[in-house]
């Protein structure tokens, strides 16, 4: 019988682990469901800065982790704190959500309800080299997925606790948001490679695909590194219009469902004569 801590997506832990977390979202959201805006705002940045320090140390064991460093010696030389900046797609969003929810930047927090959110959910469910098959009590997978678990949450949370909804006018200024944090990305990605700090820096992998077929596709139409990133809008606004439609959907119902109790309320009034 299989070890029942191994941890690989679909299994029985896998299922267990993810039931965790969003129960964990429900009842802070129950909870939240009262307080006032300023206390969800620092909710949410605090649970990001908590998980910030938990990635730190996830990364000091990951520094010390003799078998991860021999996985990843093919593909970056190692283990490298410069490699290992909280600057990916996904875990980037410990650093924006603070910003986001405390200076009420609606951009900022659609970034990170969208592209965080997603981009947590795929790290979950396509763990990288060293994160699958593995004890999830490891210190490794315990950091990796306990940080790509609360990075999901902590991004939905933002509109489960009523501080952004999503709105069809938002699209085109969020794919303007993520093109310039991309870009910024990329120019740190070229500073820690042409100072030798880090010879193979990809953050948002804005040098350069690394397995992902469809980047690869990308990169073999435009090859030029940033520049192949940008066709990938085609694929996220679909995705962003999807779940827009969603909640413009729910909207559209709760308005029809208000305007209906108010018909009822006021034919039931008397006339007064």
């Amino acid at each position: 019988m299989e070890n029942f801590a191994i941890m690989k997506p679909f299994n029985l832990t896998f299922f267990i682990v993810t039931a965790f977390f969003v129960a964990l979202l429900i009842a802070a959201t129950l909870i939240m469901r009262n307080k006032s805006e300023r206390a969800r705002r620092i909710v949410i940045a605090s649970a990001a800065i908590l998980t910030l320090i938990g990635f730190i140390a996830y990364k000091y064991f990951l520094s010390i982790d003799t078998a991860y460093d021999e996985m990843t010696a093919a593909t970056t030389n190692g283990f490298n704190w410069w490699g290992e900046l909280p600057l990916h797609l996904c875990n980037i969003n410990m650093l924006l959500i603070p910003v986001a929810v405390m200076f009420d930047m609606q951009m900022l927090m659609s970034f990170c309800f969208f592209v965080g959110s997603i981009c947590a959910s795929l790290a979950i469910i396509m763990p990288g080299l060293g994160f699958d098959h593995y004890s999830i009590f490891l210190p490794r997978m315990l950091g990796y997925f306990g940080t790509h678990y609360m990075v999901a949450i902590m991004a939905v949370a933002i509109v489960t606790f009523g501080l952004y909804r999503p709105k069809f006018s938002d699209l085109p200024k969020t794919c303007v948001v993520i093109t310039v944090i991309t870009f910024i990305v990329f120019l740190v990605n070229l500073l820690l490679i042409n100072t030798g700090l880090h010879p193979k820096a990809n953050y948002f992998y804005s040098i350069r695909p690394v397995g992902n077929p469809l980047l690869e596709l990308f990169y073999k139409l435009i090859p030029i590194p940033f520049i192949y990133l940008l066709p990938s809008l085609v694929i996220l606004v679909p995705y962003m219009a999807l779940v827009t439609t969603g909640f413009w959907l729910a909207d559209r119902r709760k308005f029809s469902e208000d305007s209906s109790e108010e018909s009822t309320v006021t034919e039931a009034e008397p006339t007064g004569e």
